[in-house]
């Protein structure tokens, strides 16, 4: 059967923040994540990485990587959502920038982007289309792809039928796992949160 392994990184001193685009490197509980996680592969035969390029997902592939004596490989399309004007601020940081439009935002999500960010519907169109072309290179084996909880979420939400609120839940916790079994001739997904 071949599988896709989905993780979100490790943990970063943006935390709580629109993190998006911005490229912090995974802080000191961040690298205790990674050593778990790596612990937890150990033996679970992954062939292949993949990584977003952004440093907190290519730090957490890399050890991965190095632990299943394989190279990973950096896909740009796998980056989070670009949360323009918003970068780097927490929720209370953007209802004291514009409260009308943050009240808007959550209103009209996800059809509303941050400003100047992405649009949702890029978004999901750039994962999808990624996702669609690491399904056709897994052929029957295990492939591991450090991502972000944007990525996780549409995963779970576009291929799984997954609640949004659900989806949430599960893609919250640093080094969140998503299982996807890659079968014809529609993908299965099982979720399963590693904290």
């Amino acid at each position: 059967m071949s599988e896709i392994l989905f993780l979100r990184h490790a943990e970063t001193d943006m935390a709580g923040t629109f993190c998006g685009h911005s490229d912090p490197e995974v802080n000191a509980r961040g690298l205790e994540q990674i050593i778990e996680l790596v612990d937890r592969f150990r033996g679970d035969n992954i062939s292949t990485i993949y990584t977003s390029d952004l440093r907190r997902a290519h730090t957490t592939a890399e050890a991965i990587a190095k632990s299943c004596g394989i190279q990973c490989q950096i896909r740009p399309a796998l980056r989070e959502i670009y949360f323009g004007e918003w970068e780097g601020l927490t929720w209370v940081e953007i209802e004291q920038k514009d409260k009308a439009y943050a009240r808007r935002w959550l209103e009209e999500y996800p059809r509303l982007p941050a400003p100047g960010g992405e649009t949702f519907q890029d978004f999901e169109r750039r994962v999808l289309s990624e996702v669609e072309l690491l399904s056709a290179k897994v052929q029957g084996q295990r492939m591991a792809v450090v991502t972000h909880a944007g990525v996780l979420r549409t995963v779970l939400c576009s291929l799984n039928g997954c609640r949004e609120e659900d989806a949430w839940r599960q893609s919250k916790p640093y080094c969140a796992i998503v299982r996807h079994a890659v079968v014809s001739p529609l993908p299965m997904l099982q979720a399963e949160v590693q904290v």
